[in-house]
C-alpha cells in the first residue's frame, strides 16, 4: 500500500463533537419496521450467503465448510464460509505488517474521516440489512439489535477518533528553557489479534477498531455465531475506505487460526472477549512463549460474569424487580454483564417475588421482530442451560419460581427460569450460566452490612458489573463502598446491563478480565507504544557542570 498523503499538514483538526447515537422504536405501523420486515425477508429468501476471508483488499476463494445456523431455526442456514489455513493467516500477517508501514504515518484526521464514513454507512445504507443479519444470526429482537449494531457501533465509529484526539493532545505540561518536549502516539509493534464473541455486533467493531485508530493492523478472528454481521461490518469498513491490509478478515476454526497466529513473533497484541477458560489458556500459551515474541504483547480481555442485584429494605421494590427482570432476561441472559444472582431481604421478598413472577411469566417469547425474548446461540448453549434447569428441578434446596420450559424442536427457546435458592453458596449462585435463569437468596434485613458484603463479594470469582437497590443514602454508600472490588461497572437503582460509550466505559476484573475498559481513553493506550521527544535549541561550551569546577 503506498503512503496516504497526509492532510495534517494543513492544520490541527477537531472531529465532530461526539453525542450517543438515539434508538429507533420499531412500532407498530411504523416506516422502520416496515423497512425492517423487508430486510428481514430479503436476507432469509438469500441465504445461505457466501462468507469468505477478506486478505489484503481481496476476498479469498475457500470450500464452504462451515455454516451459521439462525438459533430461530436450526433449517435456515444463514451463512456458508470456509476454515482460513495456517498458509492464508502468514499472508494475512505478512499483509498487514505491510499495510501498517502506512497506515500507521496516515494522520489521525484522515484516520477519523474512514471512521465517520463508516458511520454513516452503517445510519444508512446498511443500517437494515446489519439489523437483519444480527437478528437472525445472533437470536436478536428489534430492540436489541438496534441498540447493538447501530447505535453502540456508530458510536464506537464516531467515539474512537474523539478519545484519540485527547490522547494525541496530551503533551508533557512543562518544557525547560530552551527544549520543547513532545510525545508521539505510535502504534504497537507487530500486529493485533481481535477474538470476537458472538453476542454483539458492536463488540466486534471495539475490538477491531480500537487497536485501528491508533495505527494499528488487526488480524479479526469473527465468531461462528456472528458470521454474517461481521461479514457486513467488514465490508462496511472496505467502502468507508480502510486501506487493504489494515483489516484483515479471518473466519474459521479458533483454534486453527490461533495456532497459525502463535508461530509469528510479530504478534504485538491480544484483543479477546469470550469465556474465561480460553481467555486463560491464551495467557498461558503467551507466558509460555515469552522468549519468543519480538515484543511483549499487550492482552486485554473481557471475559464472564456472575453479576449481582444487592436490593436493601429501603428500596423501591416494583422498580427493583422490574429492572431485574430486564437485567436478567434481555437477550436471553447472553450478556457479559446480565443479572444472575439477586439478594432480596426478607421484609421485600414475597411482594419482590410477586411481582418478578408475574411480569416475567408475561414475557412473550418467539419470532425476532415482536417478541421479548429469543432463542440461546446454538445446540451447545441450549445444553448448558437446559442442563442447569434441569439440576434446578431436582434440587431440594432450590424453589422453582418461574420458567423451566425447554424447547429446541424448532429453535433453542427457554422460557426466562427464576428459581430461589436456600443456600447462598449454591452453585446457581457462583457459576456462570449465561442464559434466561435467574437465581435469588433472601436474607434476614438485619444482615444487610459486612456479612452481605462479604458473602457478595467471596460467593464469585467474577467482578464485573453489580447493583445496590436502596432510598436509603447511607445503605447506598456503605453498599459502594464495600463492594468497590466487588464489579468493574456498579449501578445505584439501575440493572447492571446498559453501559453506553461516552456514558459507562466497560470491564471487570479478577476472573472478568483485564478491565481495560471499552469505550475509554485507556483502552486505546493500551494499543500505543508512546515515544518521547527532547529537542534542545540551546548549546553547551564545556563538558564540566559548575560543581566540577574548583
Amino acid at each position: 500500500m503506498s503512503a496516504l498523503p497526509s492532510s495534517s499538514t494543513l492544520g490541527i483538526f477537531a472531529g465532530p463533537s461526539f453525542s450517543n447515537h438515539p434508538f429507533t422504536t420499531y412500532g407498530p405501523n411504523s416506516s422502520e419496521r416496515n423497512l425492517l420486515s423487508q430486510a428481514l425477508e430479503e436476507v432469509k429468501k438469500g441465504a445461505p450467503h457466501e462468507v469468505l476471508a477478506h486478505v489484503n483488499g481481496k476476498d479469498v476463494p475457500g470450500e464452504a465448510t462451515l455454516t451459521q445456523k439462525s438459533p430461530f431455526d436450526h433449517e435456515l442456514v444463514l451463512a456458508k464460509y470456509p476454515s482460513a489455513g495456517s498458509d492464508l493467516i502468514t499472508k494475512a500477517i505478512t499483509g498487514a505488517l505491510e499495510a501498517k508501514k502506512a497506515w500507521s504515518r496516515t494522520s489521525l484526521a484522515d484516520r477519523a474521516a474512514i471512521f465517520y464514513r463508516a458511520a454513516g454507512l452503517l445510519e444508512t445504507k446498511y443500517k437494515y440489512s446489519m439489523m437483519a443479519a444480527t437478528m437472525l444470526g445472533q437470536g436478536k429482537n428489534a430492540y436489541q439489535a438496534d441498540i447493538d449494531c447501530v447505535a453502540e457501533s456508530v458510536d464506537f465509529l464516531k467515539m474512537f477518533p474523539t478519545l484519540a484526539e485527547t490522547l494525541y493532545k496530551t503533551q508533557p505540561p512543562i518544557n525547560g528553557a530552551g527544549v520543547w518536549n513532545r510525545t508521539e502516539v505510535r502504534p504497537i509493534d507487530g500486529f493485533v489479534y481481535a477474538i470476537c464473541p458472538f453476542n454483539f455486533t458492536a463488540l466486534a467493531v471495539n475490538l477491531v477498531l480500537a487497536p485501528v485508530i491508533v495505527g494499528n493492523v488487526v488480524l479479526w478472528k469473527p465468531s461462528p455465531g456472528a458470521i454474517y454481521s461481521s461479514w457486513l461490518f467488514n465490508h462496511v469498513m472496505i467502502e468507508a475506505g480502510l486501506p487493504a491490509g489494515v483489516l484483515q478478515f479471518v473466519p474459521g476454526d479458533a483454534e486453527l487460526v490461533t495456532e497459525a497466529v502463535f508461530r509469528s513473533r510479530e504478534l504485538g497484541g491480544l484483543h479477546f472477549t469470550g469465556s474465561t477458560a480460553v481467555f486463560r489458556s491464551l495467557l498461558a500459551r503467551i507466558g509460555r512463549q515469552m522468549d519468543f515474541w519480538k515484543s511483549y504483547p499487550r492482552v486485554v480481555g473481557e471475559t464472564g460474569g456472575k453479576n449481582f442485584h444487592l436490593i436493601h429494605s429501603s428500596a423501591d421494590v416494583r422498580n427493583a424487580a422490574l429492572k431485574s427482570l430486564r437485567a436478567a432476561f434481555e437477550y436471553q441472559g447472553q450478556k457479559c454483564s446480565a443479572l444472575s444472582r439477586a439478594y432480596v431481604p426478607a421484609s421485600l421478598a414475597e411482594k419482590f417475588k410477586s411481582i418478578l413472577i408475574e411480569e416475567t411469566n408475561k414475557l412473550s417469547m418467539g419470532p425476532a421482530l415482536t417478541d421479548f425474548i429469543g432463542p440461546v446461540i446454538s445446540e451447545s448453549a441450549f445444553k448448558r442451560v437446559k442442563g442447569y434447569v434441569e439440576d434446578a428441578k431436582q434440587d431440594s434446596d432450590i424453589t422453582l419460581l418461574a420458567g423451566g420450559e425447554c424447547d429446541d424442536s424448532k429453535g433453542y427457546f427457554i422460557r426466562p427460569t427464576v428459581i430461589e435458592a436456600k443456600d447462598p453458596m449454591s452453585k446457581f449462585m457462583r457459576e456462570e450460566i449465561f442464559g434466561p435463569f435467574l437465581c435469588l437468596y433472601v436474607y434476614p434485613d438485619e444482615e444487610f452490612g459486612p456479612k452481605m458484603f462479604r458473602l457478595i463479594d467471596e460467593t464469585s470469582e467474577y467482578a464485573l458489573t453489580g447493583a445496590i437497590f436502596a432510598k436509603d443514602r447511607a445503605a447506598i454508600i456503605e453498599a459502594t463502598e464495600e463492594l468497590r472490588f466487588s464489579a468493574g461497572n456498579f449501578y445505584i437503582n439501575d440493572q447492571c446491563t446498559g453501559a453506553m460509550p461516552g456514558q459507562q466505559p466497560f470491564g471487570g476484573s479478577r476472573s472478568s478480565g483485564t478491565n481495560d475498559k471499552a469505550g475509554s481513553l485507556g483502552l486505546l493506550t493500551r494499543f500505543t507504544s508512546q515515544r518521547t521527544i527532547k529537542e534542545n535549541f540551546m548549546t553547551i561550551e564545556s563538558a564540566y557542570y559548575p560543581s566540577n569546577l574548583l
